[in-house]
C-alpha cells in the first residue's frame, strides 16, 4: 500500500507541474491526467506552485506568479480542481481514460504587455473539452484532447496530442519527459495571433491574417522528490516553439519560450 501511495503521488505532482507550466497559454492544461487518487478510490492533492513563464503566447517578457493548487477525484468518475477543471471520466479501466470536462481560459488582457495596447481584451471564458488517454505501459502513455470556447467570440478550438514517459529512481524520486503539439482552428489563430484592420489602426501593428494550423510544439522534463509519504517537491522545465501562422505574427517577439515551475504538494 505504501509503495502504491508513493507512485500515485509522484504522478500527481507531475500533473501539478504540467498544469502550472501551461499558464503562458492562459488556459488549463490541454491534456487530462487523472492521478489524484488510485483507481477506484477517492482522493486529492493540494499545494502551491511558483511559476516563471511568458506574459502571453509569443511574448519576450516574463510573468512570475504563485498558483495555489487543489484537485480531487471521486471513485465514481467525477473530478474537479485547478489541474483538470470539472468533468467526468467514463472509463473504469486504469489503462485508459475518456470523458468530458469544463475548464477555464484566462484570455489575454491588453495591459499585460505594451505591444498588446490597442488589440482589445480577450476576456475569460469557459471551454468545453473532450479527452482520451491511454497507457502502453505504466511508464509510457499518450494523451489527446479537443477543447472549444476561447477567443473574442468564444469559437476558438484546439486539438492537443502528447506523448509522455516517466521512471522511478530509487525509492523517493521520479523523473520524466513529455513531447506534444497543438493544432488550432481559424478562430483561435486569428484571435490570438491575427491583427484586424481596426486593431492595426489602434495598435500601429501591421494587419495580419492567421489561419488554422499547428500552433506550437513543446517538450518538458520534470523531477519529483518525496519528502514524506505524502509530501513532495517538484521541478519542471518546459520549452515551447510556436509554429506556422503563429510564429509569423506581428505579436510574436519570441518564437521559442521556456517556463520554469517549482512546486510543493501534499496528497490526501
Amino acid at each position: 500500500m505504501l509503495r502504491q501511495t508513493r507512485t500515485l503521488f509522484l504522478f500527481s505532482a507531475t500533473v501539478l507541474c504540467s498544469t502550472a507550466s501551461s499558464c503562458a497559454f492562459a488556459q488549463m492544461p490541454n491534456t487530462v491526467q487523472l492521478n489524484a487518487a488510485a483507481p477506484g478510490k477517492d482522493g486529492g492533492l493540494t499545494g502551491i506552485a511558483l511559476i516563471s513563464t511568458p506574459q502571453y503566447q509569443g511574448s519576450n517578457e516574463t510573468w512570475k506568479l504563485a498558483v495555489p493548487i487543489i484537485d480531487y477525484q471521486w471513485a465514481n468518475g467525477w473530478f474537479a480542481g485547478v489541474s483538470n477543471g470539472v468533468g467526468y471520466n467514463f472509463s473504469g479501466d486504469p489503462s485508459f481514460d475518456y470523458g468530458v470536462r469544463l475548464t477555464g481560459n484566462l484570455g489575454r488582457r491588453e495591459k499585460r504587455a505594451k505591444i498588446l495596447r490597442g488589440m482589445g481584451d480577450i476576456k475569460e471564458s469557459a471551454e468545453v473539452s473532450a479527452f482520451f488517454n491511454f497507457k502502453i505501459t505504466p511508464n509510457i502513455g499518450f494523451s489527446h484532447s479537443l477543447s472549444y470556447g476561447s477567443g473574442y467570440d468564444h469559437r476558438g478550438m484546439l486539438f492537443n496530442l502528447e506523448a509522455n514517459f516517466s521512471k522511478t529512481i530509487g525509492s523517493r524520486m521520479r523523473a520524466g519527459a513529455s513531447l506534444g503539439a497543438s493544432y488550432a482552428n481559424d478562430h483561435y489563430m486569428q484571435d490570438f495571433f491575427g491583427v484586424t484592420a481596426i486593431q492595426s489602426q489602434r495598435s500601429h501593428l501591421p494587419q495580419y491574417s492567421a489561419k488554422a494550423g499547428l500552433r506550437n510544439t513543446y517538450v518538458s522534463a520534470f523531477v519529483t522528490y518525496m519528502l514524506t509519504d505524502r509530501t513532495a517537491l517538484s521541478l519542471v522545465v518546459n520549452s515551447d516553439r510556436l509554429a506556422s501562422e503563429a510564429k509569423s505574427s506581428p505579436l510574436t517577439n519570441n518564437v521559442r519560450s521556456s517556463s520554469i515551475v517549482g512546486a510543493v504538494t501534499y496528497h490526501f
